[in-house]
């Protein structure tokens, strides 16, 4: 992954999460100390009814390293949570296998890609 300065600030990897509407961005940064943390980013493209344009709405949050263990607990407790007491008939499996086939698909040449003009 590539190292990119913003604000100050040394970008160290970054992880995005394509779903629906949303995507989500996992970023780790440095400090000009050289310690770390993590941004999460929630970005949703929004049209303008006036003119008919649009928008990325963001909302961030910042995590820090003396929380990460406690977030994840917590994070990993209601995603556990919601599988085995709220939804215990869903295979959330299929979800992934049903994004794997998009991108493939998304990948695939298209039949026009394919046809050589001389």
């Amino acid at each position: 992954m590539e190292e990119n300065k913003t604000n100050g600030r040394e970008e160290i990897f970054s992880e995005k999460v394509k779903a629906g509407k949303r995507t989500y961005f996992f970023d780790v940064k440095s400090t000009r100390s050289n310690d770390y943390y993590l941004t999460i980013t929630e970005s949703k493209k929004r049209y303008n009814k006036d003119d008919e344009g649009f928008t990325y709405e963001k909302h961030k949050i910042f995590l820090y390293k003396e929380d990460f263990n406690k977030f994840m607990e917590a994070l990993n407790n209601t995603v556990n949570h919601v599988k085995t007491e709220l939804l215990p008939d869903v295979d959330f499996n299929s979800f992934d296998q049903h994004r794997e086939r998009e991108e493939i698909e998304a990948k695939a040449p298209t039949v026009d890609s394919e046809l050589k003009w001389d």
